[in-house]
């Protein structure tokens, strides 16, 4: 299993990504404008308005010219009004008719009995009336941009979401109904929790875990040791539970914009609790949470510095063994990256690979595209190259931004009207403890990946050679889920557009956290699951979820039966941290990165 040299460089495709300031030197002038957009980002919260202006420019210029297009608004227009007053007409005359308008799907605002009552009832409907037209009015047009036709959707949908009836005191009849039964109490509490709020915000200040959710005792305290550490992360080997375990060990590689214990929550569903109670030997990556100084780290660093590093420490800790990779949400990218360097390198090492919610065509990458485009990647390189790297709340307002009506406004109205305080959990402890991400490193993810797709168009080089994901050989299991906004499935599935070999796709219940989070005996849990042998002709997505029979159950027995499947014999349980290691001489996990603010 000695790797192999490498072979003459191939000039063939893109040269690898150097971000503009790294290429050649900036001049003053340069500087000045940087700076210039640098503020003006702070101050838009990294939204680019040249973004925002040219998408209505090109709606609106493609509307004028469409006088059918405009009958037909107008048309639609004058249909909802009617709606509106008939179903008036209806309250008149009965307590409850026959609602014209019902909200989205997963949209709760208006789920309290309140909202069936005069006036309340009127309001709401002319809200989601509001709502129904301006959908119609930003459907795709021809020759409109679609993803200009997109945005326009999501941004009106924004603005439609901070109006709605539901978000002010006086036309909320929960609210109401609560202020006077509490006697204004919640609002006091409301109140109280804004000024919290705002304090936090202002000062960024790192809040501890609330109690029962303290990290390395409650959360991510599945027993093990830090085997390896360099400057990006810490390897953890974790302690076996069983007297023989499987020849070879797992290695997760976690996204790096988020700590690694998504993996290893409460102990009830840890995967890693899991797998080493099935008899496998886990080793787990800890990224460090950079700050300005790790600016320069690149994606390179990631993967060299990173997974092969990690490969390297286990395989003097388990020589002569295969190693089984998991890599999740990003850290899957990475992963397949990596993977395709080391079939073309001819490096062997891997006897499985694992991607979870893990993407590597970025075409349909959901509504995080309408965040994407030149102008907007500028916009937060300016204001990365102020800072040395993207915080936290620059990153958390993108992903709560796509589901806005629920993460930022109801809870909005839960905790500074209803006076409601955030019930923990793990998962919600999990979110809040966000990560900063390198400049640099973020810059080429966003430009190489996101905007460019370079890497499933044979565009993306490593060591000056293409990465081609046909290379890889080592059997898949690639597993999407159904309500992912992050990685939606079908661009998950598209990974068996880009490779050949043995691949088993599994699509499970749930969204990009709670998907992944299924472990046995959770209730009203479903998967999917099929094979791909090595050579066999594409199917489509729709072809395949229509020929996929629905499983009851978690997805982990199975990931676990195919991990067995791609396994060898059962050993004895390697050393911590190697025959050469004295154990006493290693620190606990989960180390000590994961504590890094």
């Amino acid at each position: 299993m000695a790797k192999q040299p490498k072979d003459t460089q191939d000039t063939e495709g893109d040269a690898e990504f150097q971000p503009p300031e790294a290429a050649t030197p900036v001049h003053p002038y340069e500087k000045l404008d940087r700076a210039t957009r640098a503020a003006l980002a702070r101050a838009t919260a990294g939204v680019s308005p040249h973004s925002i202006m040219a998408t209505w420019m090109d709606w609106a210029l493609h509307l004028s010219r469409s006088p059918g297009r405009q009958l037909e608004l107008a048309e639609r227009a004058a249909s909802n009004m009617a709606k509106l007053w008939a179903y008036s007409g209806g309250l008149a005359r009965e307590s409850e008719p026959e609602l014209p308008f019902a909200p989205r799907e997963r949209d709760h605002r208006f789920a309290s009995p309140g909202w069936q009552k005069v006036p309340f009832a009127l309001w709401q409907q002319a809200f989601l009336a509001t709502q129904d037209w301006w959908q119609a009015a930003t459907e795709d047009m021809p020759g409109i941009a679609p993803r200009d036709a997109e945005r326009a959707r999501f941004q009106i949908r924004q603005a439609l979401d901070l109006v709605s009836p539901s978000n002010f005191p006086l036309s909320n009849p929960e609210i109401i109904s609560r202020t006077v039964a509490t006697r204004g109490r919640n609002l006091v509490e409301g109140g109280a929790h804004f000024v919290e709020d705002l304090v936090h915000t202002a000062t960024q200040h790192h809040s501890p875990a609330p109690e029962g959710y303290e990290i390395g005792k409650d959360l991510a305290a599945t027993p093990g040791k830090v085997v390896f550490r360099n400057d990006l992360f810490e390897l953890i080997q974790y302690a076996p539970t069983t007297e023989r375990v499987h020849a070879e060990p797992i290695l997760f590689v976690p996204a790096w914009i988020m700590k690694y214990y998504i993996l290893d929550l409460s102990p009830e569903n840890s995967m890693v609790r899991y797998l080493v109670g099935q008899g496998f030997t886990v080793f787990m990556i800890s990224w460090i949470n950079p700050g300005a100084d790790k600016a320069d780290l690149g994606l390179e660093d990631y993967r060299k510095n990173g997974i092969m590093a990690a490969i390297d420490a286990i395989e003097k800790i388990v020589p002569g063994r295969k190693i089984h990779a998991n890599g999740y949400c990003l850290g899957g990218t990475l992963l397949t990256i990596a993977a395709a360097v080391m079939s073309r390198d001819g490096d062997d090492r891997l006897a499985s690979i694992t991607l979870m919610a893990a993407q590597v065509d970025f075409a349909e990458a959901g509504e995080l595209l309408l965040f994407i485009d030149d102008s907007q990647v500028a916009f937060i390189e300016d204001l990365m190259w102020m800072q040395g790297y993207l915080d936290r709340p620059q990153m958390t307002r993108t992903f709560t931004t796509i589901r806005a009506e629920d993460l930022i406004y109801a809870r909005a109205v839960r905790r500074y009207f209803l006076g409601e305080d955030d019930l923990p959990s793990d998962l919600t402890v999990w979110n809040n403890d966000t990560t900063r991400m390198p400049a640099r490193m973020h810059s080429e993810y966003l430009r190489g990946l996101f905007l460019e797709n370079r890497l499933s168009a044979g565009r993306f080089s490593v060591e000056g050679r293409v990465v081609a994901l046909k290379d890889i050989r080592t059997p898949l299991f690639v597993v999407a889920t159904e309500t992912d906004h992050i990685a939606p499935w079908r661009s998950v599935f598209k990974l068996r557009l880009f490779t050949d070999g043995d691949l088993t796709f599994v699509l499970t219940k749930g969204g990009h956290n709670g998907g992944i989070l299924s472990e046995p005996g959770h209730r009203g849990r479903h998967y999917r699951m099929n094979h791909r042998p090595a050579g066999a002709l594409y199917v489509s997505p729709d072809d395949w979820i229509a020929t996929s029979e629905i499983r009851q159950g978690s997805w982990w027995p199975a990931m676990v039966e195919w991990l067995r499947s791609q396994s060898t014999e059962e050993v004895a349980p390697p050393p911590m941290g190697g025959s050469q290691s004295a154990a006493g001489n290693l620190s606990a996990a989960p180390g000590e990165y994961i504590h890094q603010t």
